[in-house]
């Protein structure tokens, strides 16, 4: 039903009401029912036409006009992400490829193709253009806000990787859904995203493995490798790019973050405790 439809409708209604109920009154009720007592029950039908009738046509209005308004925020919202997407694509991510571009020919230039720190720095910048067309790539698109499971996020994440990384991605996820608030759920996929792009930058490995469980009323997380991507040092620091954004992110939020090294294998860990 379109919106003018319903607003006539809500017009008419009472109208056509009281019209046809003096015309049954007068045509066949009047032997019946006191001019006193139908002018009594003229208001009591209306209002019992109006809750009938009215109410519903008033609830399809309003759900009406909340759709034009989620569209609307839609709409607005889009419009300012490409803006910033286009903002970020001809500020920063254009003058990170220029800088690229001029390391390359400084280390062409100076014999720096096989200094360890010189690499380093260009991989670095690497990283940090790509991670920055992601980024405007994101932004061109509204997060989709279908009716399913927010886990199913996770699942379409480690699909996503299996199918344009080639990594075989272990999946063990035994979160509630209720479990998470709306920021932690944003923030710990984050993490989770940054984890696992650091291992397929850096581990040298074609397998990971993402476990998760509840625990004492709160949480743990790990992501688990079997690469070579860190040294003891880093390790021990956590002063590397992605894993210093990982550690900020859990410290905003709270939780305990931590990397080890058991065996062959390299475990980062995120950890909400209970209150």
């Amino acid at each position: 039903m379109k919106y003018k439809q319903i607003k006539w409708l809500i017009l008419f209604i009472p109208t056509l009401t009281i019209a046809i109920w003096e015309y049954i009154r007068h045509e066949f009720l009047l032997s019946y029912i006191s001019m006193e007592m139908g002018n009594f029950l003229s208001p009591i039908l209306v209002f019992i036409v109006t809750l009938i009738f009215l109410r519903h046509l008033f609830s399809i209005l309003e759900r009406m006009q909340e759709e034009l308004r989620l569209a609307k925020a839609k709409k607005a919202a889009l419009i300012e992400r490409e803006k910033l997407a286009r903002e970020l694509h001809d500020g920063i991510a254009q003058s990170i490829f220029l800088l690229s571009v001029k390391m390359n020919k400084f280390g062409r230039k100076n014999h720096l193709e096989h200094d360890a720190d010189f690499q380093k720095m260009r991989q670095t910048l690497q990283h940090v253009h790509e991670d920055t067309r992601q980024a405007i790539t994101n932004l061109k698109y509204l997060p989709n806000e279908d009716a399913f499971s927010w886990t199913e996020t996770i699942y379409q994440f480690v699909a996503e990787l299996k199918n344009h990384h080639l990594i075989d991605v272990q999946l063990d996820w035994k979160i509630k859904e209720s479990t998470l608030l709306p920021k932690e759920k944003v923030e710990l996929f984050a993490c989770i995203k940054e984890a696992v792009m650091n291992v397929i930058k850096h581990a040298k490995t074609n397998e990971v493995w993402i476990h998760a469980r509840e625990i004492d009323n709160g949480w743990l997380c790990q992501i688990k490798d079997q690469g070579i991507g860190f040294t003891n040092e880093a390790i021990q620091s956590s002063k590397g790019y992605g894993l210093q954004i990982i550690k900020d992110r859990a410290r905003d939020m709270e939780w305990e973050f931590s990397m080890k090294q058991v065996d062959n294998e390299t475990i980062i860990e995120i950890i909400k405790e209970g209150k």
